[in-house]
């Protein structure tokens, strides 16, 4: 009788601290509405954001990052370069690099998303203002 012997291999990853993501639930308030970060990793930030209705958040650009935006609940308007667009529940849109865009709250609830940050640089300074309703513009 043929005996059979079954032997197998355990790959283990090992990831380095700069790429291991971390948990930091750090919560900012705004004019407009709040965010929380939720998780930051290495060339990635993932945000909750919540927009009071009837506010929006200033005209905006950013050098160094992209952004995906999915509507977790109630309505956004979205300038995303030349185009606007109304989004709501489980509606995303992506926002590139280095084009000018604003996120709206047009409805009678708190807009709230789910925003994915994407480059080399997440930092919050990395905002351009254009126009902004809280006088937070650039002089």
């Amino acid at each position: 009788m043929a005996s059979f012997t079954e032997t197998t291999q355990s790959n283990a990853l090992t990831l380095n601290a700069a790429l291991n993501p971390r948990s930091i639930a750090a919560s900012e308030l705004r004019p407009w509405g709040s965010f929380t970060v939720l998780e930051e990793g290495r060339g990635y930030k993932i945000k909750r954001i919540e927009v009071k209705p009837g506010h929006r958040l200033s005209l905006q650009m950013h050098h160094h990052r992209s952004e995906h935006w999915i509507v977790v609940s109630g309505t956004a308007r979205v300038v995303c370069g030349q185009q606007e667009v109304l989004l709501s529940n489980n509606q995303s849109t992506y926002v590139p690099q280095c084009t000018v865009h604003r996120l709206e709250n047009p409805g009678v609830i708190p807009l709230v998303l789910i925003e994915v940050q994407n480059g080399e640089y997440l930092g919050e300074d990395d905002i351009i203002r254009y126009q902004d309703d809280y006088a937070r513009t650039e002089k």
